[in-house]
């Protein structure tokens, strides 16, 4: 069993630590993370990602300035750092896959905080030593949650948003956008659709729409840009993290679904939609078997 625990319980229970208990991780979990940074990585798109885990020093809280409130980090054992070559589909699949890792660091009873930034030229790149070809996106803080929360993880949370989600009313969707799906008319979805609700985003910006198809298992993924976010990214020279954000979404989506033993696919199936603004943009289509 890849997990020890359900996933819905282990996704609910994941949030983001920005202040750790000063020591490091027991040798035990160390060397999970580690084997499983060290892994495989599967990835709807075939994107060559790759992760390592190293311990944190004096030169990565350097590389996180600028970060604003994502950049207040305190006394994480380490970072768990990725690198993603190009190609299509290459962001979404480095958030599928890095939102993958932390999960497994939640059932473990770690605490982890997603950072997301351009670190393509930081001490960050040069640990995992990225070239020219590879991107680093984001990185995630790791390390032993305090007991309780401290005065620096509820400001970041409040100026993040990080305990709003939005209703679903305003996220998922029947056969069109005009359309709002109630829990009760997703099915067996109901709990897949729940846990991509619960997923974290960039800003909490929440950017995934879906569009579930008929009566079919078929779910079309929207990604709904943040006015004004793409001129964000540009001046900050930061990577485009919305389509990090898809990536965990599908993460959620198809860890869940797999749980409940919906079988499915990742395709490109474009039912071309009216969407409702140019912020819109199709992303992925799930095809449940």
């Amino acid at each position: 069993m890849e997990f020890s625990r359900p996933i819905t319980e282990i996704i609910q229970e994941r949030t983001s630590c920005r202040t750790y208990e000063p020591c490091q991780l027991d040798p035990a979990s160390l060397a999970a993370i580690q084997s499983r940074c060290a892994g495989p990585v599967t990835v709807p798109w075939g994107s060559a990602v790759r992760f390592q885990l190293q311990a944190a020093t004096d030169e990565d809280s350097r590389s996180l300035k600028g970060l604003g409130t994502y950049g207040i980090i305190k006394d994480p054992a380490g970072y768990i750092i990725g690198a993603v070559g190009p190609g299509a589909g290459n962001l979404e699949d480095y958030g599928y896959a890095m939102e993958h890792l932390i999960l497994h660091a939640t059932d473990r009873g770690l605490g982890t905080c997603w950072l997301g930034g351009t670190f393509s030229r930081s001490g960050f790149a040069r640990k995992i030593s990225a070239d020219k070809n590879e991107v680093v996106p984001a990185v995630a803080a790791i390390g032993v949650k305090m007991d309780r929360r401290t005065m620096r993880d509820n400001l970041s949370r409040g100026a993040a948003g990080s305990d709003r989600r939005m209703p679903w009313h305003e996220l998922f969707f029947s056969d069109d956008f005009s359309t709002p799906l109630s829990p009760d008319k997703a099915d067996a979805y109901t709990q897949v659709l729940e846990m991509v609700r619960r997923a974290p985003s960039a800003s909490n910006k929440q950017p995934w729409r879906i569009v579930k198809d008929g009566n079919s298992d078929i779910y079309h993924l929207y990604l709904k840009r943040t006015k004004s976010y793409g001129r964000t990214l540009k001046i900050l020279s930061l990577a485009d993290l919305q389509r990090v954000d898809m990536g965990i979404a599908m993460c959620h989506f198809q860890l869940t679904a797999a749980e409940a033993g919906l079988d499915g696919t990742w395709t490109k199936e474009n039912p071309s939609l009216s969407i409702p603004d140019a912020t819109y943009s199709y992303s992925t289509t799930w095809s449940g078997k």
